[in-house]
């Protein structure tokens, strides 16, 4: 009887140890189902390996120009993708944004699904470690190392540059997701973060989340002092409030920037994130950065891209990038 019970314990031991072994192993066959998330896969290095996303190039051409592997994908549908059909692609990690209804569905059918997701900084790091503990590869790790580094030494370094000018103006910015309809971003959002990273403050007093609906008429009762327009916002001479919006100062004063993109805008919810606060701030208070020693914003940006993504962006791609082109 106790040999018996021992032979059990030991089998269920081994079967054990060995589906942990399985587990630590890095994953090959990534599903990623959060367009962001996409961004986050390609910086750790593991953009080949994915085979199934929900990006696709025609909505987010630079992350298909910087990683080309991402093509080799099999493009589905975010909120309706079909559990059955990540099975058949033998996805063996199914990244997920946490609020994805699907997930349930995926978890019955045995796939292994990591939610992520991030609305600042701090949890913008955690789901960066979480992902290169889930890719469990050496550059995933070095990557995500070094990311965590950079983030903070630019928060660290543009809060010192801001306090040593003696920079007290916040100017209010407002940031408009898009013109037509009229769109904007308030208070617990990425983009408030990075507004308030960058010596400002978000115009948009009382408002909470992303994409949030306004009137033209509460854009003009906010009056901020700088309007930045996402890259693919639209343009205000295009709107058809164009006169409305010529009554704000900061329209006829031109106070109103595009924003760059990149692998993923760089105003939402992917590592580009970083340059975001370093732009915005030489963008609001050039005379703190004017003797900057890291260089240049197209410096900075290409120099990003290469220690992020190993793409060597040529002088013209990255002014187009900071342009907000494509």
């Amino acid at each position: 009887m106790r040999l018996a019970r021992f032979v059990r314990l030991a089998a269920a031991f081994a079967l054990s140890s060995c589906a942990l072994a399985v587990q630590a192993q890095p994953k090959t066959r990534i599903a990623d189902l959060w367009y962001a998330h996409n961004a986050v896969v390609a910086m750790l290095g593991s953009a080949s390996d994915v085979v199934a996303t929900v990006a696709r190039p025609q909505a987010l051409p630079w992350m298909f120009r910087v990683a080309p592997a991402l093509a080799h994908a099999q493009p589905v549908a975010g909120a309706t993708v079909n559990a059955e059909d990540l099975l058949r692609l033998n996805a063996d990690v199914v990244f997920a944004s946490a609020g994805d209804p699907t997930i349930g569905a995926m978890q019955r059918l045995g796939l292994d699904v990591v939610p992520v997701g991030f609305d600042d900084y701090d949890s913008m790091l955690r789901c960066i470690d979480l992902t290169a503990q889930t890719l469990d590869t050496p550059l995933a790790r070095e990557r995500a190392r070094d990311y965590r580094a950079y983030l903070q030494a630019t928060l660290h370094d543009t809060a010192q540059a801001l306090a040593a000018h003696g920079t007290h103006a916040t100017p209010r910015v407002l940031h408009v997701a898009s013109l037509t309809p009229l769109k904007v971003d308030g208070s617990d959002t990425i983009v408030d973060r990075w507004i308030r990273a960058a010596g400002a403050r978000n115009a948009a007093d009382g408002l909470s989340g992303n994409l949030k609906p306004v009137s033209i008429e509460q854009v003009l009762a906010w009056h901020p002092d700088v309007v930045i327009l996402a890259a693919n916002a639209g343009s205000i001479e295009a709107s058809p409030q164009r006169a409305l919006w010529q009554t704000l100062e900061a329209v006829r004063d031109g106070r109103v920037y595009r924003n760059p993109t990149g692998v993923f805008p760089w105003d939402r919810y992917g590592p580009e994130a970083a340059l975001e606060v370093r732009w915005a701030a030489r963008t609001l208070h050039p005379e703190a950065f004017r003797d900057a020693a890291q260089g240049s914003m197209q410096t900075q940006t290409q120099q990003f891209y290469q220690r992020f993504y190993g793409y060597a962006l040529s002088d013209a791609e990255a002014k187009l990038m900071l342009s907000g082109g494509t």
